[in-house]
């Protein structure tokens, strides 16, 4: 077995972090059994960036019957719904964990599904993992890093890199390649040439994992430090071809008789100027998703016009159907889905406004369609002024600055975000002799319409406008 003594500061971190691992090494010492602390802890903590909370992983020479056996009486919680996998897990403290038998899995090499055979030694469960970064241990009871491939030297290196090689590696499970992307994001490692050219040469293979795992792996790469990194690595390697194709086809082919922006690097650099702006604890995926797909529609609406000129026609409308699409076809939710596409869709809509010609009602229908995603809205159109010259960027930075200023002002004279009729349903009703039914509806929304276009209107007068409505719509006014 390959060891070395980690310093005194780092086992400090690693127990001090975690004081319920060393607690049950203890118990599994007592039973003659050696456990070890695995995966992403192990490699952050030499990084030096704990943070936050942790799901604790841990892999050991016990069978999953006597692991059982061993958290029985001392976790709070135990499930085996991945024993078939050699995996229990365990809650204790606040704390999930993660108990696996050593592994010397086989793979057919058409699902990523492996064939599970249980090891006997640490180091050959570790030569299976993906990344060299993620391939150490740390011994519980010796107080010693397990490192059989070299992940301590890639760290210090900031090098990823498989323990064995990448078409093994890649031909075993797939999914390794996009998490190779996603590891460059989130850590800001550079991956080992040979590493590139496997993924290269193997990206068609990630068509055998399911959208959602490849879902759960862009989301971790796109909500990273080092985002605009990863897509690069996705979209150079084929990668992004299977999983986010609109990206590779927004570069564009640019001639000098027609020039306009290269619209996938135009994107990035939104992308980073959007991350720029947020200003949550937590990255903002929904954000980062538009800001990266927010002219994905360019390229099916791109015409050269007379002259050398260049224009992409209601592309945001056809993006947000493509957003939409892709999205969906990638399993996000509902909600993800709905708000990326909306952004996608409303993203040129301030173009409109010019210098501030728009009415304050243009200003109330802006609000109300962005409705909850204003505040995103907000940072996606500052963050797509990309520019370079800066007397345009700063004109159009200062007249956002007074659309923001007038959605302030209307906002404070009345509720923006939650416009309403001046007339409830039942007041209606009451007024028209109306039962409930679609009529209901059609007057309440010419009341919102009325509402946007002129603002509040006193009781009366709304009174009156219903009343003219219903008379032009043919309604049998009482009175």
């Amino acid at each position: 077995m390959s060891g070395s003594k980690l310093s005194p500061d780092d086992v400090v971190e690693l127990l001090s972090a975690f004081p319920v691992a060393d607690e049950l090494a203890e118990r599994f010492a007592a039973a003659g059994h050696r456990l070890y602390l695995v995966g992403g802890s192990v490699r952050d903590a030499l990084l030096g960036r704990l943070t936050g909370s942790y799901d604790l992983d841990f892999t050991t020479d016990a069978r999953p019957p006597a692991v059982e056996k061993l958290l029985s009486g001392w976790a709070e919680a135990v499930w085996d719904t991945g024993i078939a996998f050699g995996t229990v897990g365990a809650a204790k403290r606040g704390l999930t964990l993660e108990i696996t038998t050593f592994r010397a899995d086989t793979y057919d090499g058409v699902t990523r599904n492996p064939e599970v055979t249980f090891g006997d030694t640490i180091d050959g469960d570790l030569v299976r993992r993906d990344f060299t970064a993620n391939a150490m241990a740390f011994d519980l009871v010796a107080r010693e890093l397990v490192d059989p491939t070299g992940g301590r030297a890639a760290l210090a290196e900031q090098v990823l890199d498989t323990p064995a090689t990448p078409e093994q590696s890649f031909s075993d499970d797939p999914l390794r390649m996009l998490r190779a992307a996603r590891f460059v994001s989130q850590l800001g490692f550079r991956p080992a040439p040979r590493v590139v050219e496997a993924m290269r040469a193997m990206a068609g293979e990630l068509s055998r994992i399911t959208p959602e795992r490849v879902q759960a792996e862009l989301s971790k790469l796109l909500t990273g430090a080092f985002p605009k990194a990863g897509i690069e690595l996705m979209v150079e390697t084929g990668l992004a071809d299977v999983v986010l194709p609109e990206l590779p086809a927004m570069k564009l082919e640019i001639d000098e008789h027609h020039q306009h922006k290269d619209v996938y690097h135009h994107s990035l650099v939104v992308l980073e100027q959007a991350i720029d702006l947020e200003d949550g604890p937590e990255p903002d995926l929904v954000l980062r998703l538009a800001a990266l797909l927010h002219d994905i529609g360019k390229p099916d609406t791109r015409k050269f016009e007379e002259g050398g000129g260049v224009s992409f026609h209601h592309h945001e409308v056809v993006g947000a159907k493509m957003a939409r699409k892709r999205l969906r076809a990638l399993r996000y939710s509902k909600e993800v889905v709905e708000d990326v596409s909306q952004l996608v869709y409303l993203h040129l809509r301030f173009h409109g406004y010019g210098s501030g010609e728009w009415t304050d009602s243009a200003v109330r229908r802006y609000v109300t369609d962005a409705g909850h995603l204003l505040p995103r809205l907000h940072k996606l159109v500052r963050a797509d002024c990309t520019t370079r010259n800066k007397r345009k960027a700063n004109t159009l930075q200062r007249t956002y600055d007074e659309l923001e200023r007038r959605i302030a002002r209307i906002a404070a004279e009345e509720d923006l975000r939650r416009v309403r009729p001046d007339l409830d349903g039942n007041e209606i009703m009451k007024l028209l002799g109306l039962p409930p039914g679609p009529l209901v509806g059609k007057a309440w929304k010419f009341l919102k319409e009325l509402r946007l276009d002129r603002g509040p209107l006193d009781h009366d007068e709304a009174v009156a406008e219903l009343m003219a409505w219903a008379r032009a719509e043919g309604i049998d006014v009482p009175g």
